[in-house]
């Protein structure tokens, strides 16, 4: 390293929608311990510029395109620290972490995060409870997968988030439908990742995440969200409530269980936000990812706990140990707003005020075609946000808000079912 000021290396700035409050809060918690925040960005800036001393534009998809970038920063800077909250670039951030030689997810913990069959095979080994799986690379190792499993089960991509080309299948035929569904969306993903499709057991049991701190292999839980999902057989997320008071931040099994699994994996320094099933077995670990939650669920939990999630990301890639206090006692929660079939949105209204409205928005911009699973996936036209002293408040609230929301839109054809994924207009971010 060098002896110029120190900076913080940020890999994607991500979506101004989901991601800028983020991004606000730990520019002002890097400042204040005396470091400026770099940014290597895929897309010409536009808000990101309020917020970072020094922004690259290159193709961060091109990995090595990326490391070469990033070492050349380094050697002009002193880079104390690497920060992502970006799925696809959680790998090379780690990888970046460890050649720095600054605190990170650690490689192995970060494939443990990217890769679902790892991760399945190393919690399995660990003792952990997780349902029966297996890598099918074609149909017939899916069928002989199923012989094993028995049905139903749930058929993914290896290394996709947002729930993209993931399809419960309960016979042959819709086993057929799942693992093209799941093979082609993982064409989209990382070229390792490519081709086949993990089949497993299918959990039954109400679904939770958890987003926590890591901090030298210590796991301090921030909060946990509540899910909703929808367009069953598929699993799109339609809304989220977390309560800073919700018993499952004191359920001794639950919380052990996610402190063994981040052991098993090797999971070091970061932030990372787990999915879990709780299943009369006990809670049962579906994915954990390396990076806080989507979704806008870190706001979600700064509003109902007081935690700041932005804060506690600098922290950790700094080698500290953050402060997961919760010095509120709120809920807040999320609802998105999905259209009934394949669409073009001609617009978008939603409500400025209503009973706890904290924020609400439109997703799409006018003339965007929105298309279901499977041929396109997370087809929000739009979200709001609700607070309240109670769950059940919040749930009303989201309720009459989302009510609210006004769509102009003409129904299209959808895909043919051999079409290659198309990428959720809503994941996007563009140039302004």
């Amino acid at each position: 390293m060098n002896s110029s000021k120190s900076v913080l290396l940020v890999i994607g700035s991500g979506l101004k929608l989901y991601r800028e409050y983020l991004v606000r809060s730990a520019a002002a918690r890097a400042r204040r311990a005396g470091h400026e925040l770099v940014l290597i960005n895929n897309l010409r800036p536009t808000w990101q510029h309020e917020y970072f001393d020094e922004i690259t534009v290159v193709n961060v998809f091109d990995h090595e395109l990326l490391t070469r970038t990033a070492r050349e920063i380094a050697a002009r800077r002193t880079v104390v620290g690497v920060l992502c909250w970006d799925e696809p670039l959680v790998m090379p951030a780690a990888e970046l972490a460890a050649e720095f030689g600054v605190p990170g997810l650690g490689i192995a913990g970060v494939q443990g995060c990217r890769d679902k069959y790892s991760a399945r095979t190393r919690l399995t080994d660990g003792g952990l409870l997780q349902p029966g799986f297996a890598m099918a690379a074609d149909l017939a190792q899916a069928r002989e997968a199923v012989e094993r499993i028995g049905y139903p089960v749930v058929v993914k991509p290896r290394a996709l988030g947002a729930s993209m080309g993931v399809m419960l299948a309960r016979d042959d035929q819709e086993l057929h439908e799942a693992f093209q569904v799941a093979s082609n969306a993982s064409l989209v993903g990382d070229e390792p990742f490519r081709g086949g499709a993990i089949v497993e057991e299918y959990a039954v049991g109400p679904e939770i995440s958890v987003d926590a701190g890591l901090h030298k292999g210590e796991y301090l839980p921030m909060f946990v969200a509540r899910k909703r999902t929808g367009s069953h057989p598929y699993f799109e997320e339609t809304g989220h409530v977390v309560d800073a008071s919700d018993p499952l931040l004191e359920d001794r099994e639950l919380m052990d269980t996610l402190a063994r699994a981040h052991q098993v994996l090797g999971i070091e320094n970061g932030v990372t936000h787990s999915e879990v099933r709780l299943t009369d077995r006990g809670p049962l670990i579906i994915e954990i990812n390396g990076r806080v939650g989507g979704d806008l669920i870190p706001l979600l939990g700064k509003i109902a706990t007081g935690i700041d999630p932005g804060e506690v990301v600098v922290d950790v890639a700094l080698g500290q140990r953050p402060d997961t206090h919760r010095p509120e006692r709120g809920v807040a929660g999320i609802r998105f707003g999905y259209p009934e079939h394949d669409c073009l949105v001609r617009s978008v209204r939603v409500p400025r005020e209503a009973p706890g409205l904290v924020t609400a928005s439109p997703m799409v911009e006018p003339g965007t075609t929105l298309r279901l699973p499977p041929g396109g996936y997370i087809a929000r036209h739009s979200f709001v946000v609700c607070r309240a002293d109670d769950p059940r408040t919040c749930e009303e609230r989201l309720t009459t808000a989302s009510g609210m929301v006004v769509v102009d839109a003409e129904k299209v054809a959808p895909k043919s079912p051999d079409s290659l994924l198309e990428m959720p207009a809503g994941l996007l971010d563009v140039d302004e």
